[in-house]
């Protein structure tokens, strides 16, 4: 193994880091004030200094006669070319364009940025590293046809290396759908190099990952270290994996502030880039490594979270109070590259880097796929992607478990099926069969299931999922006077007239002693096919409102899990002597790389995933990825205004809380159920629900009237785990029941 690490052997940890950004950023206040008066006063040309200001225009196509024509020019664009400059449309250019929005003189651009960013993105991926503390995300991306660039914090030793993966497509497509990840392992026994004052790693990756993907149709970004990149006060892009979520893209929301000799500063009033991303021009040319926020701080120094307390590394980046971002320029890593002594293999790795990169083979370069089955349920052969089963066979929902014990006595349940009923083959649809009962698999004592067990679990499930599908079909979708029956023979024993607090207990123990069965959290076996179907049997995503059938949620859902027991089992295989933290992290680290098209309205972290709050459907609603990601597990509010907001089809979101787009009464009410329900479970930590947001509940509830979906709902929950709403049943009891009792 070659591993080359040219470091200091100083402090380097992320509070490192941060502290050392936010020291530079003080210590170039003046400079920096200085900058912002010139480009509000004069404009972005006589902010920086004049020769690297010529090689920026350049690097344009433009010159400085050229750049004061278009800096006298009045500032109304000329309708035929959107252009500030009188120009007949044979004679505009993207060079002029490119100079006018430099100078912030016109926000046009030409289509081709939006095809470069598109491409760019292809190349940046979710960075997932596994430790015995738990584990952690990042960003990087590919800067050759082999290596990765992303940061030292998130990658600081080739052992780390050694166990982290990178995933390409962690995002959606342009309907909204999860794309299916495509995961490589990192090879640092090829090549590592890592710097820790300049917060860069260097790592290869695997020329092919378990499914025979290919890591070349991914391509690269190749880096330039000549100057003329980027100048004082010019905005910069950045395409980053924000908390570990799926891709997202900051565009023209950065403005560079300041150039110091490695680093440079850009500010922003959205959101802090995530570590290890590319900091792009509008050429998306690569103009820094990004790799921290410049914190606000406290009297002693130190970085501040949002809550005004001491931040610590295990709070997360998103819950940093920030001024600022800084990234490593991108010339001074290639400089710290260039200076290691290399032979053999690894230096050709690092010469491929300083290549220009030749035009990709025709035809190589394939597009991205979103996971979705055919409309008549039918998948073709080759439909199942990178990190599925291997056998491309069908994925799963739900069923009976078998152990897998390994020394430490730790048991993960994985679904199996008895031989005899297999009703499926790969992922071509169930075969016809009467529904059975399966009984429960004994593995022989110490086997850990191969992919058979998997490959029967996942056709078991997966049929079970579309025979409920199909068996609702059937069904009427709401019985109002059944219901309304149901309904009062349940409250039968309430006295509605009761002083709030009474009322509140009476409701608990209500909903706590028929809470009979109490489901494990398996969505496409209940959830899509029949539980939160809407009027015309479709799924709406609950913050965006985006339209599914269930089939194709349940078989992306099916497809996900998986994926999670292929992971299970290699993990288990690879580390038998894992402990029982190390497992707990694998598991969550495959469900946020593998996560379900189901949104817990209650975040799961505040209830630590035990059951029955996490697989309670009362408060579970179909939803993408995109939308869960995006939500994250900030609590629900109101915005009073829309300039700070981060927005999304999903809604919008900043430091203090999320707004959803859609479904604020259902949303409201299964948060009440909630509370009601689970007494004393949410508002303990500061980052929960916090009493005085009770108000924007009733809020929501009230202007929201019960819709005959959430009646439908409520009915088909009853009917699974007997318990019922009775904010849906009775929402004119919100104003009597005394919800101060159910906060710890």
């Amino acid at each position: 193994m070659i591993t080359v690490e040219h470091v200091p052997q100083a402090e380097t940890d992320y509070l490192a880091q941060l502290e050392k950004a936010a020291k530079r950023f003080a210590d170039r206040s003046p400079q920096r004030e200085e900058t912002l008066r010139t480009i509000e006063s004069r404009g972005v040309l006589y902010a920086d200094e004049p020769g690297r200001v010529k090689k920026r225009l350049a690097r344009l196509n433009a010159d400085w006669s050229l750049a004061k024509a278009i800096e006298q020019i009045p500032t109304e664009p000329v309708t035929t070319t959107g252009s500030t400059l009188p120009l007949s449309p044979d004679v505009f250019g993207a060079d002029v364009l490119g100079l006018e929005r430099l100078m912030g003189r016109n926000n046009l651009t030409g289509v081709a940025f939006l095809e470069g960013g598109y491409l760019a993105a292809r190349s940046i991926g979710r960075v997932s590293v596994r430790t015995p503390e738990g584990g952690h995300h990042g960003t990087g991306f590919m800067v050759s046809p082999s290596l990765l660039l992303t940061n030292n914090h998130v990658l600081r030793s080739p052992e780390e290396a050694d166990g982290a993966v990178v995933a390409f497509n962690f995002q959606a497509d342009r309907d909204g759908r999860p794309l299916v990840p495509v995961t490589f392992g990192l090879e640092p026994h090829d090549f590592f190099a890592t710097d820790r004052d300049l917060d860069f790693t260097v790592v290869a990756v695997a020329e092919h990952n378990q499914e025979d993907a290919r890591l070349a149709d991914f391509g690269w970004l190749p880096l330039d270290g000549a100057q003329g990149k980027a100048i004082l006060g010019e905005f910069v892009n950045i395409i980053q994996h924000p908390n570990g979520e799926p891709k997202q893209l900051a565009l023209r929301e950065n403005q560079i502030v300041d150039l110091l000799d490695l680093f440079v500063h850009y500010v922003t009033d959205t959101a802090p880039g995530s570590s290890g991303s590319p900091v792009f021009n509008d050429q998306w040319e690569v103009v820094a490594l990004h790799h921290s926020a410049v914190p606000e701080t406290g009297p002693d120094g130190r970085p501040l979270a949002t809550d005004g307390t001491p931040w610590r590394p295990g709070m997360g980046e998103h819950r940093l109070a920030w001024k600022a971002n800084e990234g490593v320029r991108v010339s001074r890593v290639l400089q710290a590259l260039s200076r290691l002594t290399l032979t053999g293999n690894a230096g050709r790795l690092r010469d491929e880097l300083f290549q220009p990169p030749g035009p990709p083979p025709r035809g190589e370069v394939a597009p991205p796929t979103a996971a979705r089955p055919k409309p008549d349920g039918y998948v073709p052969d080759g439909y199942v992607p990178d990190g599925f089963a291997p056998d491309g066979s069908a994925p799963l929902a739900s069923g009976t478990a078998v152990g897998i014990t390994v020394p430490l006595r730790i048991t993960v349940g994985v679904d199996v099926r008895a031989p005899e009923q297999r009703g499926h083959d790969r992922l071509s649809g169930p075969r016809p069969a009467p529904p059975t009962a399966a009984g429960a698999v004994a593995a022989p004592a110490g086997r850990v299931a191969g992919g058979s067990a998997v490959t029967d679990a996942a056709a078991q499930d997966l049929d079970a999922a579309l025979l409920n599908l199909r068996l609702g079909e059937a069904r009427a979708y709401y019985v109002r006077d059944d219901d309304r029956a149901a309904r009062d023979a349940y409250y039968a024993h309430v006295d509605a007239d009761s002083d709030g607090e009474a009322l509140r207990q009476a409701l608990t123990t209500l909903l706590e002693e028929t809470h009979g069965p109490r489901p494990s959290y398996k969505p496409a076996r209940m959830l899509y096919p029949w539980v939160d179907l809407h009027p015309d049997r479709l799924l709406r995503s609950v913050y965006s409102g985006k339209t599914f059938t269930a089939e194709e949620l349940i078989r992306a859902d099916a497809a996900a899990e998986a994926a999670r027991l292929q992971g299970v089992q290699e993990f288990l295989s690879r580390e038998s002597t894992a402990s029982a933290d190390e497992l707990i992290a694998e598991l969550d680290a495959l469900e946020a790389a593998l996560p379900f098209n189901c949104e817990h309205v209650v975040p799961q972290s505040w209830f630590a995933k035990r059951e029955p709050m996490r697989g309670d459907l009362h408060h579970l609603f179909a939803c993408e990825p995109a939308c869960n990601s995006f939500r994250g597990n900030y609590p629900y509010m109101d915005f009073p205004g829309f300039d700070e907001a981060v927005r999304a089809d999903c809604g919008m979101r900043e430091k203090s809380g999320f707004e959803p787009e859609h479904s604020k009464g259902a949303v409201a009410r299964a948060t009440l159920y909630f509370l009601l329900r689970y007494p004393g479970l949410v508002g303990d930590r500061p980052a929960e629900f916090p009493e005085e947001r009770l108000p924007l509940l009733l809020d929501w509830h009230e202007s929201e009237p019960v819709s005959e979906y959430e009646l439908h709902r409520n009915a088909a929950i009853a009917g699974i785990q007997g318990n019922r709403n009775p904010l849906i049943d009775h929402p004119e009891w919100v104003r009597s029941i005394d919800f101060s009792g159910v906060w710890p």
